[in-house]
């Protein structure tokens, strides 16, 4: 999926900015209306017939159109400047037209809709008088400034936003390409591998080693039931039966206590129903083999501990080994992130992995809040 630039798309409706300066403009109407009516100054009652007459409505109308379409235009030219990464130099052009319109702007309304127009009562009647030359440009100077930096500051805490929702997307669509690199890579080696072929092969040896060693019959019959589940497919959405990733790691456990003689100390619980429960294939036997390939097996006092429990639709999946002393295998960690990125694009925010590196303990702990 190709993402659009985000400077070459109009972030903001007309419709969506107007109802949002209607929705202010009524805010600071009704605001302004129970400060009058409540100013202790009030010496009279406002005159309601002057306040919502059509020269007032008229102003009031007037400005909602003007600044409703001021900030559609500032709002989706400063977005595009911000998204383009423009040079400073580059935003005083549209920020002079800007001042100037407001300029145009409360020159009309002064003009046209001066306040002699909609004088409420008494003291204010010499309200107009008051403003002179000076303070009515100070005014139009220190306003303007303000609308067109709020302006610019939406804009760019805009621009933010998308751009960290747009990086999140590009970084979805990369895990996606490296998972489907991944499994296309996986998917050539098992069409070089016949498993049919391999299975009847195994089969064919563990009848030959049955009258001459049960444990090695036994060894056989296991790898053969870990090659099925590895080289057979997946269902479409790209899942497995939970209980079968299960009983694959029940394999894989057995296959190496055969290896090192029955001596390894793991411990395996399962609880709650697992019946029709799903999983991404992989997921779990990878921890395991990571607990496996560094951890100490053979401490009676601190033996591997895996426990998985399925309860109201979530699974969690923890296990906990002994560290090895001495030397360290170098890990480059790369089968924790290739899940992690299998997770990410399968469960989304419905699962959390928690990894503990301790000096003497390693911890991972799966929940997968939708299987």
């Amino acid at each position: 999926m190709k993402i659009p630039s985000l400077m070459n798309r109009r972030r903001y409706s007309f419709g969506k900015v107007f109802w949002i300066t209607l929705a202010i403009y009524l805010f600071f109407l009704v605001v302004g209306l129970i400060g009058m009516y409540l100013s202790p100054t009030m010496n009279t009652a406002p005159n309601w017939s002057k306040i919502f007459s059509l020269h007032h409505v008229l102003s009031q109308v007037f400005g909602l159109l003007f600044f409703a379409g001021f900030y559609f235009f500032s709002l989706n030219i400063f977005y595009r400047l911000i998204a383009g990464k423009h040079k400073p130099m580059q935003f005083l052009r549209p920020a002079v037209l800007a001042f100037l319109s407001l300029g145009v702007y409360y020159a009309i309304s002064f003009r046209f809709f001066s306040p002699d127009s909609f004088e409420i009562s008494g003291d204010n009647k010499n309200m107009a008088k008051e403003f002179t030359l000076g303070v009515m440009v100070f005014t139009y100077v220190i306003s303007s400034i303000f609308v067109i930096g709020f302006s610019f500051l939406v804009a760019y805490l805009t621009y933010l936003r998308d751009e960290k929702k747009q990086r999140k997307v590009l970084e979805e669509q990369k895990m996606q390409l490296e998972v489907e690199k991944s499994q296309a890579n996986f998917n050539f080696l098992k069409a070089q591998i016949n498993p049919h072929f391999l299975h009847n092969t195994l089969n064919f040896l563990y009848a030959k080693s049955l009258p001459y060693s049960s444990e090695l019959s036994e060894g056989i019959l296991t790898l053969s039931d870990i090659m099925r589940y590895a080289l057979g497919p997946a269902a479409r959405d790209g899942k497995v039966m939970l209980k079968d990733e299960i009983e694959h790691v029940r394999n894989v456990i057995k296959i190496n206590q055969l290896r090192f003689s029955n001596n390894l100390k793991v411990n395996f619980d399962v609880s709650g129903i697992v019946n029709g429960a799903t999983i991404v294939p992989f997921i779990l036997i990878t921890i395991v083999e990571n607990a496996f390939k560094h951890g100490d097996l053979k401490c009676p006092n601190h033996p591997i501990d895996i426990k998985l429990n399925v309860e109201k639709g979530s699974m969690n999946f923890y296990c906990r080994n002994l560290k090895k002393t001495g030397p360290k295998e170098i890990s480059t960690g790369i089968g924790l992130d290739n899940i992690k990125k299998q997770l990410d694009l399968t469960y989304g925010r419905n699962y959390s992995l928690n990894v503990k590196d301790e000096a003497e303990f390693y911890t991972a702990e799966l929940t997968i809040n939708a299987i």
